[in-house]
């Protein structure tokens, strides 16, 4: 069994260290443990550091690609490098390394295959009280587009085991946590959570610049994940929403109308026509959205293929677990 420690980063030169030496060589359950870094168009020599400071792999980008997507490519290189289980965590050093063996217990024993660290939020003194209640209202609203029971969604530190990695493909450049998580409710990758502990803050966060800025880019998320996932219900949902209160104008107009009262209320029924033609061009647009999200899952289902002949090709149980 090989565990592969994840790191993704850009310009962590200055915190990797600290990250790194904290890492553990050997966790119970499994003959290897390897680190790989993720260097995500760093400027500051991340790579290198990396490299000088224990790092087994070190993949990378070009240019700067966003959290996202640095996320997917150490998901894409511990795959090919055998990873049985693959634990994500922050360059800043946020998370505790000693919490690894219980994060990846429940992946151990069968029970799970995606485990999501939940932090001591009401406890952590360099969290705001804006910033803690808005961990609280992200993870809420996870839960309810997920239907999972993750109490901490923007929490980095988790554990994924190999058939798990192989079925997710994140669409968002901006962060991988929330997305990954509803993916996991709506494809039904068992997950869990566990606590963990926190570090004391090296650096403030790069991915909350600003609270407006967050609410907004992770609300977008939320969305546009929901959509790409359940396509028809969105759109029906918003179509009849739109035809039922257009039809309900144009029944007021009626009433009017037939009372002999019509004449002043003409914008009544030119509102009910524009609802109630909304709805039906809302209504095609949920079957188009529909089609699109089948070739989508046929897509993915080549890619989860794709992955598997690579672990096979490296002598890998190609099912990855049950």
């Amino acid at each position: 069994m090989k565990l592969i420690i994840q790191i993704p980063c850009f310009n962590e030169a200055a915190t990797l260290p600290a990250t790194l030496a904290d890492l553990p060589r050997s966790v119970p359950g499994f003959d290897e443990v390897e680190w790989l870094v993720i260097d995500d168009g760093s400027s500051d020599e991340t790579g290198r550091i990396a490299r000088d400071h224990g790092a087994d792999h070190v993949v990378g980008h070009t240019s700067n690609q966003g959290l996202a997507r640095a996320f997917m490519t150490g998901l894409d290189a511990c795959l090919h490098h055998g990873a049985d289980v693959i634990v994500n965590t922050d360059a800043d050093n946020q998370y505790k390394a000693t919490g690894i063996p219980a994060l990846v217990a429940p992946i151990l024993d069968g029970s799970v295959d995606i485990v999501v660290g939940e932090r001591p939020i009401r406890i952590i003194r360099h969290f705001s009280p804006v910033k803690k209640a808005l961990q609280k209202l992200g993870s809420w609203a996870v839960r309810m587009a997920s239907k999972t029971a993750i109490p901490d969604a923007p929490s980095g530190f988790r554990a994924i085991s190999r058939a798990a990695a192989q079925r997710l493909v994140v669409f968002s450049d901006y962060t991988y946590t929330l997305e990954t998580i509803i993916q996991a409710g709506h494809k039904n990758i068992a997950i869990t959570s566990v606590p963990v502990e926190v570090n004391e803050e090296l650096r403030p966060s790069r991915l909350v610049t600003s609270v407006r800025a967050y609410v907004t880019r992770s609300i977008v998320t939320i969305v546009r994940v929901f959509i790409i996932y359940r396509p028809f219900r969105f759109f029906t949902t918003l179509a009849a929403v739109c035809f039922l209160a257009g039809f309900a104008i144009g029944v007021r107009f009626m009433v009017f109308y037939l009372s002999g009262d019509g004449s002043g209320h003409v914008q009544s029924l030119l509102l009910a026509t524009l609802l109630m033609g909304a709805g039906f061009q809302l209504f095609v647009v949920a079957f188009v959205a529909d089609l699109l999200a089948a070739n989508r899952k046929l897509l993915e289902e080549l890619l989860y293929r794709a992955r598997i002949a690579d672990g096979g090709a490296r002598g890998k149980d190609p099912a990855g677990g049950p």
